[in-house]
């Protein structure tokens, strides 16, 4: 699931690029020592304190309620900071606009081919997509277009439902249930809220899901989410060997690093974005990186993804029939900083709802120690992240307090802490 930063906008002052938990470079030999406590102090500083918690126990704490009144202006809660705003524009026209760095697209059709050299070339760019970017759209993934339809009007149809049905399905994270319908029961430091109501549930492996809370209407949603769920296990494992070889690693050691095939836990979040009544004030996501190993995002062909890359927002376009992938914090740390979280957030509009699909697939919490492969480390480059157990690694974007005292000392080193709000 995504953990997102404290702060806001990043600026554009140092040219150096920023993005995700790769947030300073290495830094001269007679400056390393300063430089390793540096990125962990900037790496927890640009996370979230731990949640102010706000009330959402009736149906007028939905976001989908809220743009249905009527309302011709956002509650000031939904409204972003001022050096926010001026980033935030037109979706649909940013998503026009063909000048400037794209996400790249993989075909995977080609890591299937019998032809090696064809092969290589696949591997290569997927692997310079993951270094570059940390996030591609993958087409030809092996998933038809008919079951990923199948997963979007399922989806739809339960957030179509009255939202009296939907209440049937209500997490409620004040008792620990975080799994089933909701909207964001915190505010981040400024007290802001997203725009976005969500369904979140865990839908693989068969053995960790809870059907019960899963949505019996409309009737084909548990059968056309748990295939849909099964078929990207099988993606997943099929990228993650890419990777592993990117890295000069045997073909299979990333999926066991992340907990195989039997330990990997896949979450789905149903992200609802209703129509906004002023865009240009609110942000469905906040920005962050997501925490899992890879992310799989499916979307209802409405644009809304952006990333922050080379120190601007780039908006991804809305390529057919593709899933967009994003590597998450546990690759970045596991690769020791050579694959890349990328910072990321999500856009409204008030011409028409945009529905996401976010499978975050994520190592066991307490069984796997994260941290720089071995193979990864050299005296060149030493390991970026200490560590550290999946939950800690939560723990540690979220309860950092005690760091954030810490970072005016090193105000003087030459990474510019700025660089890395959202």
């Amino acid at each position: 699931m995504p953990v997102k930063p404290l702060l806001h906008q990043p600026t554009t002052k140092k040219k150096k690029r920023v993005q995700g938990l790769h947030c300073y470079r290495k830094k001269k030999k007679k400056k390393k020592q300063t430089s390793n406590i540096l990125a962990e102090i900037v790496y927890s500083c640009c996370r979230k304190p731990a949640p102010k918690m706000v009330s959402s126990d009736s149906v007028n704490s939905r976001v989908e309620t809220l743009a249905g009144s009527g309302i011709s202006t956002i509650p000031k809660e939904y409204i972003r900071p001022k050096d926010e705003l001026v980033n935030i524009g037109d979706i649909f026209e940013q998503e026009k606009n063909n000048e400037g760095p794209q996400v790249p697209t993989i075909d995977l059709k080609e890591i299937e081919s019998d032809n090696e050299k064809v092969r290589a070339k696949c591997r290569e760019k997927l692997k310079k997509a993951a270094v570059d970017w940390g996030v591609m759209h993958l087409v030809n993934h092996g998933i038809s277009d008919e079951l990923m339809d199948k997963v979007r009007k399922a989806g739809k149809a339960f957030f179509d439902l009255p939202i009296e049905q939907k209440e049937k399905y209500a997490n409620d994270q004040a008792s620990g249930k975080i799994q089933g319908y909701g909207s964001k029961l915190a505010n981040n430091a400024s007290g802001q809220l997203e725009w976005e109501d969500y369904f979140f549930h865990c839908v693989y492996p068969e053995d960790k899901r809870d059907l019960s809370i899963w949505p019996q209407t409309p009737a084909d949603y548990i059968e056309a989410t748990a295939e849909y769920a099964k078929q990207l296990r099988e993606l997943a494992t099929k990228v993650l060997k890419v990777l592993s070889l990117g890295l000069g690693l045997d073909e299979g050691r990333l999926e066991k690093e992340v907990g195989g095939l039997e330990e990997l836990l896949l979450q789905m979040k149903i992200n609802y974005y209703p129509k906004c009544p002023q865009p240009e004030l609110a942000l469905g996501v906040e920005a962050h990186t997501d925490v899992s190993a890879l992310t799989f995002i499916l979307h209802n062909m409405v644009p809304g993804l952006q990333l922050f890359y080379e120190g601007k927002w780039v908006t991804a376009k809305c390529v057919p029939n593709s899933i967009v992938m994003h590597i998450g914090d546990t690759l970045e740390i596991l690769s020791n900083g050579k694959y890349k979280s990328i910072l990321h957030r999500g856009m409204v509009n008030k011409e028409k709802v945009r529905i996401s699909w976010a499978v975050f697939c994520e190592p066991p919490k307490e069984k796997i120690i994260l941290k720089p492969l071995p193979e990864t480390v050299s005296e060149d480059e030493p390991a970026m992240f200490p560590p550290r157990t999946f939950a800690e690694h939560i723990q540690h974007k979220l309860f950092r307090k005690s760091q954030e005292a810490l970072l005016p000392k090193f105000m003087d080193c030459d990474v510019d802490p700025r660089a890395f709000e959202a």
